[in-house]
């Protein structure tokens, strides 16, 4: 079978992708969008919702993706307006700074619910209706690095993208038969607007001394390989994290030492 460079094109398909306002979620609907697809924004936020689907010409609708009545009726405007959602990007997310040991119940829920919850809901609303349809679909659940390893202060949040990463796995074993892919995506650092917010512009877009590649990832890098798993190119990819990291996770804490260039492990 040879490879035709048409199959990285995602004409005619529809595509969710929620908390797709700003940020990563931004940045891969852009890129779904550039590659044929047909895309809803599933957003949170009223004013990023209709910025964004009104520079794409998406679809946009705000929807908190944590509560299973709104995604039931978000899906179902989605399928009337574009028809059946055949991608969906599981992007929506968030977090603070919590300590273990100051930690409450309500916030490891809402961290819980933030980043792990609503990728069950809409992975299984969308799943359902591919199956009883008889058609394939690409599941791309977005985690992060820190569900690899330790995160001081941010232990409930590590905790559910690590959640992800497993919950990958299972559904892409469960969904297989019916032709349906789940694969995640684990960035590191990635400049994003809201990142920037918090830095108080102090990041670099070409100096990260902790990730081997020297620099912050960028959306598009991340929407890049959203691209290829949603696309027939990654037809034989189930189940898999893809780390678009610049090499942080195959280091495993290994850096290039800021002044000498060196492969360092540990402090400086």
């Amino acid at each position: 079978m040879a490879i035709d460079p048409s199959n990285i094109l995602l004409t005619g398909r529809v595509a969710v992708v929620t908390g797709g306002g700003a940020g990563i979620g931004k940045g891969i609907a852009e890129g779904l969008t550039a590659f044929g697809a047909s895309v809803a924004i599933w957003e949170r936020d009223p004013e990023t919702c209709a910025a964004t689907a009104e520079s794409l010409g998406a679809l946009g609708i705000v929807v908190d993706v944590r509560d299973s009545a709104q995604v039931d009726a978000a899906l179902q405007q989605t399928a009337d307006a574009l028809g059946e959602v055949s991608i969906l990007v599981n992007n929506a997310g968030g977090t603070f700074f919590s300590p273990m040991l100051e930690t409450t119940e309500n916030g490891w829920d809402a961290l819980y619910k933030a980043n792990l919850r609503h990728v069950l809901l809409c992975t299984q609303r969308v799943a359902r209706r591919l199956v009883e349809a008889g058609r394939p679909g690409s599941v791309i659940n977005v985690t992060s690095i820190e569900g690899v390893r330790a995160a001081p202060g941010y232990a409930a949040y590590a905790a559910a993208k690590a959640g992800v990463i497993n919950y990958t796995q299972t559904a892409a074993f469960e969904l297989s038969p019916h032709g349906i892919r789940v694969n995640a995506l684990a960035p590191d650092l990635t400049l994003t607007e809201g990142l920037m917010q918090i830095s108080g512009g102090t990041l670099n877009h070409d100096v990260a001394p902790g990730i081997p590649m020297g620099r912050p990832g960028h959306v598009d890098e991340i929407a890049s390989a959203a691209v290829f798993l949603a696309s027939d190119m990654a037809s034989y990819i189930t189940g898999q994290t893809i780390h678009v990291d610049g090499g942080t996770h195959a280091a495993g804490g290994w850096y290039h030492h800021p002044q000498t260039g060196r492969p360092t492990l540990g402090p400086v």
